[in-house]
Formats: structure tokens, sequence, C-alpha cells
């Protein structure tokens, strides 16, 4: 049936904790209030990736675009322009509050992406097969079984240049090549969707917009490599994403997509669900199998690689689940048209989560080759409130710190690797003049120790000995010996650590020295964070020629260490004070001063 107006609303998981629910039930109302149920018809997708300005609408067929939409606004949405065809301004969005943009391709933050795996997110219902059929789904897997040996998939693999989207960027026709020459009569194929870095939900977010495109590369990796068996390696944390790869499992069975004999062509295969409880461990590839196996997820001595022996012993095929969902494309469109976009060693897109203090945060795709400052300043809209730029951390807890000095630097596997940092799966956190480097590098370092499973004591112990001396160094109590010892336990760390986890850890401590060495040494020799983020080196007080005794700080502090009577200059009595900054946020005559 066709409509003659679709109002398609984001669905993920970031625009339905902004009321996403109730809009979509609001003009929902809306529609059946004014008869108009033949004629218009909403369509929940996944995200449109502008996150900063959800819950978003894109009308179809005028393709106006809607941001930061709430209930409220679905009666002047219908009665307004579904209606009367006149676009409601105020909803379209405002570029630095000159002009208002009507459509989507009009607009910077989308102008230098380029979305293959992110192609049907904000196009269509998730939940709906029919609508991913639509555009092309399944026909890259109709392609492979009917038209193509499992070697022609390898070599079309091959001509694509296709490097895993997880960390390491493994080539993807070598690792499923390795699976395919063993011979077992089982085998396994995984998708790694356990995403944990903070701030990351790139695999989220394609998981709960175009599940189906995840399945279709699955089953297409099971018959090149002569698998029978899948399973989606999930964390218990997505429930819509899990939600709808449930419904998107279920849909393919009965479409004759998954199961026995597929298609009629005498290939089965199948997939099934398997939850993980929020380690951050079990992203590791060993400790994501032994996991799966219903042990605890902890990591083992590789070789052998999980392509040869993994899954209860079988040859098991891993790959994270950006990595998959370009695989329907690439069989479409041709190895060497994927190719032809990105640089000469990291070809196709990459998408990045991209938060942190910058203006314009969300998910984005962007072909590899681009710069730092690109998505920086024009994606992302610059630095909020007018700060300047600090650093760009890449690759969650395993990468590192990107400075001002590398903006222009492309980005790729290589590019990145030499500046200590990793592509990772995608995470990039923006930070600004008023971010403190050994606060960064001191959080992290406390995620990777509360995450690590304890079994290889060069990441048990070496991690937690550089939380410690960060820890020191933020309390002002650091010392020149202390920079050495970082480097050498991280040198150590790298050195000897079974898995990832512990061989990246060091990466934001010994990054923010090497880049910012002078701000570690006002933390040792001055005592002072330049940034006024290290709570025990704060200072507050008051300038005598500032403050006009209005008594508005002494009545906000909590512990009543500010003395002065009205009209009188105040004084703060820096032993009893808590530091908890509430006499600087009451100042209005900037009498109190904080460093």
């Amino acid at each position: 049936m066709a409509f003659k107006c679709y109002l398609l609303v984001c669905g993920g998981t970031g625009c339905e904790a902004s009321h996403g629910v109730e809009l979509i039930k609001s003009l929902g109302e809306k529609i059946s209030e004014h008869g108009l149920e033949q004629d218009v018809q909403v369509v929940k997708t996944g995200c449109f990736g502008f996150c900063e300005k959800g819950p978003i609408i894109k009308v179809l067929p005028d393709e106006t675009f809607y941001v930061e939409v709430k209930p409220a606004d679905a009666a002047e949405i219908i009665e307004e322009h579904v209606i009367k065809g006149r676009p409601v301004k105020r909803l379209l969005y405002d570029q630095a509050q000159t002009q208002r943009l009507t459509k989507l391709e009009d607009i910077k933050f989308y102008q230098k992406q380029l979305r293959i795996v992110l192609r049907n997110c904000g196009v269509i219902n998730p939940e709906k097969i029919d609508e991913y059929i639509a555009r092309d789904g399944y026909v890259a897997l109709e392609k492979a079984l009917f038209s193509m040996k499992p070697d022609d998939v390898l070599a079309e693999l091959k001509k694509s240049g296709l490097r895993g989207r997880g960390g390491a960027g493994f080539p993807t026709w070598q690792k499923w090549g390795f699976s395919q020459k063993v011979q077992d009569a089982q085998k396994y194929i995984i998708c790694n969707a356990d995403e944990g870095d903070p701030g990351a939900y790139m695999d989220r977010s394609t998981l709960e917009g175009d599940p189906h495109s995840i399945l279709e590369a699955m089953t297409i990796a099971g018959y090149t490599v002569g698998a029978s068996q899948g399973y989606v390696y999930i964390r218990a944390e997505y429930p819509l994403a899990i939600q709808r790869l449930e419904i998107a499992i279920a849909q393919a069975r009965d479409l004759g997509l998954l199961g026995q004999n597929i298609l009629g062509s005498g290939f089965s295969f199948d997939i099934e669900l398997r939850l993980g409880a929020g380690a951050f461990v079990c992203g590791e590839e060993t400790a994501l199998l032994t996991s799966i196996e219903g042990n605890r997820g902890m990591p083992i001595p590789r070789p052998p690689y999980p392509a040869v022996k993994g899954l209860w012993g079988h040859p098991t095929v891993i790959n994270n689940v950006e990595t998959l969902a370009n695989i329907p494309v690439i069989l479409l469109k041709g190895g060497d048209w994927f190719a032809s976009i990105g640089t000469e060693t990291s070809k196709g897109t990459k998408v990045f989560a991209l938060t942190g203090k910058v203006n314009n945060s969300g998910l984005i795709e962007v072909p590899m080759g681009i710069t730092l400052r690109e998505i920086i300043f024009e994606i992302g809209g610059g630095i909020r409130n007018g700060r300047a730029f600090k650093a760009v951390q890449t690759g969650g807890p395993s990468g590192g710190v990107i400075t001002q000095d590398y903006l222009d630097m492309p980005i790729d596997y290589e590019s990145l690797g030499k500046l200590g940092s990793i592509m990772g799966s995608g995470g990039m956190i923006v930070m600004d003049e008023d971010d403190c480097m050994v606060d960064v590098a001191k959080f992290y370092l406390e995620f990777t120790v509360d995450e690590s499973c304890g079994k290889c004591a060069p990441c048990r112990i070496g991690g937690r000995t550089l939380y410690n001396l960060l820890t020191k160094i933020s309390k002002g109590k650091g010392s020149m010996q202390d920079l050495d010892q970082i480097k050498e336990i991280g040198q150590a760390m790298r050195k000897a650590s079974l898995c990832g986890l512990g061989q990246t850890a060091p990466n934001p401590a010994v990054s923010t020295i090497k880049y910012f060495e002078a701000e570690y040494l006002a933390h040792i020799n001055d005592h002072k964070c330049p940034a006024g983020k290290c709570h025990d080196l704060l200072r507050y007080f008051i300038l005598p020629d500032k403050c006009i005794g209005c008594t508005l700080c002494a009545r906000r502090c909590p512990v009543k260490c500010i003395s002065g009577t009205p009209r009188q200059v105040h004084v703060v009595d820096e032993a009893r004070c808590i530091k908890c900054g509430e006499c600087f946020k009451a100042c209005k005559f900037e009498a109190v001063l904080r460093n």
C-alpha cells in the first residue's frame, strides 16, 4: 500500500530516551484524529546519527528534516505540514543561528559523510524485513549462493581491502580464508557486538537500525567458510538491539533466509543470540569464546587463533558489527568499488561516535583518509562555548590522545598508530582547554583496572600501579621518577600482557605524557592543575579589590569556611575548605578565584 506522506521518526535508543516513543504515539493519534490513516504512515527507523538534535523526523516525499521534536509538536506537524503543506519553520535545523535548513543534505553535519554501514539507518523500519528487502536486502546472499563459489567471495573481499573494524584492522578475507582451509565438519561464525568503550555506540546503533544486514553478512560468511552455525554475542545492556535482532532472526527464518536449505540452495545456516554480562574484556575474541562456552570470560594465549581453533575447538570466524555490515554492499557493488574509497592501506569508511566537547555530537560515517579537523570543526561544528580545542581521544580506553598539531593528519590505521593511538571500534572523544590530561589518563586507567579479568600479572598489577601513580600525581605528590616509571611499566604491559586490554591499557597515560608533559610537570613541581580539574590541587580565595561583601559566597558555603560581614571583604579559610566550588559558582563579581 502506497501512502502520500511518510514520517520517518528516529527510533534509536537516544531518541527513545528523549520521549521518542511518546512522539510516535502522538503522531499516530493526530493522524487518526484527522482521518489520515490511508494517506500518512509513521515509520520508526534507526538512528539518523545527529544525536545532538534528536528526536528527529524526516518527512517524505519532500524530505523536510525536523530536529528536537517533542510529542507536543505532533499536532502542528500534522495540521500545518501534512494537511496544509507548510513546513514548521521553528523545528528546522538552525545552522549558526543564521539560516534554517529544510533538508538533511544541506546540513554540514552530513555533507562530508558517506553512509555504507549506516546506509539503512534512518531510512527503513528495522522491524520489517520487507523494507530491508526493498533496499536490495538479501540480494548479496542470493548472489553468493547461486552465482559465486566460496573462493569468489574471498577474492572479492581481497579486492575490497576491507579490514576488521574492531581494533586490530586485520584483513577480513584473510581471516575468512584461514577458517575455510581447515578441514572440520563443524565451523562457526560469530558477530562480536560486545561494544564496551566509554562513549561508544556505533555497533549498537547499527544493530538497532539495520539488524538484517548483519544476519545477511553472517550467512554469507557461513557459506564462504563452510560454517553451519552463527552467534551474535551482544551485551545485555542493549535491550533495544536485542529485541530487534530477535525479530529479524524470526523473520529471516520464516522467509527461508535462515535455517535449513536456505533459498533452496542446499546450504543450511542458523543464528542464535548470546548475551554478555557487560565485561569489557569479553570484547577480546578469546575471552568472548570462553564466555559463549559458559565459562568466565577470560582470554587464552594465541596461537592457535580462533579462525583455526576457536569455539569448542572448531574453526571460528569472529568479526564485529561494523565489519559485517560492509559485506553485502561489497558483494553487490564489487570489491573495486569499495577499494576506490579511502586510502592506500585503509579502504572504505569508518563509523565514529563523536562525543565530548563538540557542538554536534552524534554517530558519523566518513571515508577513511578524512582529517580530524574536518570531523571536529566541520561535521562536529567546532568546540562548545567557544573554548579552545585541546585533544581528541580515539580508540577509547585502548587509544591515546591526538593534539592540535595533528588535526590535518588523515585518519587511517597506520597514521593513528604512529601517534600512539588506535582506530579501535570508533570512539572519538573531543576535549577542550578545561580538560586535565592527568585526570583523563586516570579516568581511562580506572576503567581498564576495573575491567581487567586479572588473569595475567602484567595487566593486573601493572594497570593498578599505573593508576596509583596517576592518582599520586593528581594529588600533587608525584615526582619525576613517577613519569619514568609509568613509561617503563607501560612498555612492559605492552609486551607481556595476555590480551589487547592489558597491551593497550597504558596508551592514555603514555600518550598524554608524550604530548602534555608540561601539564604533568605543573602537577609535580608547582602542585597545580592548570585545567582546574584535580580536586586536591584546587585553591579558592577571594580577591579583596573585587569583593563587595554581598555575603552570597558565605551563605552558599556548606561548611561555613568563609568569614566576613556585609559590605566587608570576605576571606576563605583554606584549611576548612572542601573545594566544592559553590562560592565560585555563586559570586557574580568574579571576586572568587580558583587555581
